[in-house]
């Protein structure tokens, strides 16, 4: 007796055989976020409890606390609530909202007033951080140290659009935040090896949120505002080139920008220009 042999559309016993064709994952031309909230849960490096990152309205980077509070038990000022992927800094009427992690981290001086509720959460993230330092999980960072003044900085200042961020590696290491067509984030960095790139300049530090900055302090400064407009965006979108021209791709990480403050970020000024790489013998 010979068996017949079951079609490529049904399982052996005749039934139909679902397909699942995956499908691509687009972004919206009109979402405000680019963001995927895959991978975007991280730990402090201050104290090491979970925090949701979430881009401002301004694509600045804010960290929240990852559960929702009783808007009743969080002052006004700290209310925060979340519209198509963007964090907006008040409530939005309901009576649940979300709140900044600094307020509740056991490393950090509140930002506002707390109460009960707010004290009470600051105490069990802070049993929660001697736990994780107990047992070997958790290792608080160390304040930063100014590095030398030789070679690339670590950390250089790039002033884009007429504004100054600090960089959070770099200028060779800054990598595109795109998602790739396999789901992974995108291995190519910012700076186009083949394009124009920006220029070192000393440039005045200024004051910027306290007068008590030095505005004849000259720092090092990755200029890019010779640069086409439509360049720097890239830049300030942390895309690489080839990103940069699919707007159909979504974000796997936070553009990695802080804006620069000489008083926050002293730590990370050069007074001098860093020198370019030396040349081995053999090379003309």
């Amino acid at each position: 007796m010979c068996s017949t042999p079951a079609s490529a559309g049904r399982y052996w016993d005749g039934s139909a055989r679902i397909i699942r064709h995956p499908r691509p994952l687009r972004v919206a031309a009109t979402s405000p976020s680019r963001l995927l909230r895959a991978g975007q849960t991280g730990r402090c490096r201050q104290c090491g409890n979970r925090i949701d990152l979430y881009q401002r309205a301004d694509q600045r980077p804010i960290a929240l606390h990852p559960a929702e509070l009783a808007a009743a038990d969080v002052p006004e000022p700290c209310r925060w609530h979340l519209s198509s992927g963007i964090a907006h800094p008040h409530g939005d009427g309901s009576a649940w909202c979300r709140l900044p992690h600094a307020v509740l981290c056991p490393a950090r001086t509140p930002t506002c007033r707390t109460g009960h509720c707010l004290e009470t959460m600051r105490r069990q993230l802070a049993v929660r951080t001697r736990r994780l330092i107990d047992t070997g999980a958790f290792t608080p960072t160390s304040p930063a140290t100014s590095p030398p003044d030789v070679g690339s900085p670590a950390r250089p200042v790039v002033q884009i659009l007429l504004c100054r961020y600090l960089a959070e590696h770099a200028v060779e290491r800054i990598r595109c935040v795109a998602q790739t067509r396999h789901r992974h984030r995108c291995t190519h960095p910012v700076l186009d090896p083949t394009g124009p790139a920006g220029i070192w300049r000393l440039l005045p530090t200024g004051p910027r949120r306290s007068q008590l900055a030095l505005p004849d302090v000259l720092m090092a400064v990755y200029d890019l505002g010779h640069l086409p407009y439509s360049e720097q965006l890239r830049w300030r979108a942390q895309r690489c080139p080839a990103h940069a021209a699919a707007p159909g791709a979504a974000d796997l990480a936070l553009a990695q920008w802080q804006p620069f403050d000489p008083l926050l970020h002293a730590a990370h000024i050069r007074t001098g220009l860093p020198h370019p790489p030396a040349r081995r013998l053999g090379d003309r």
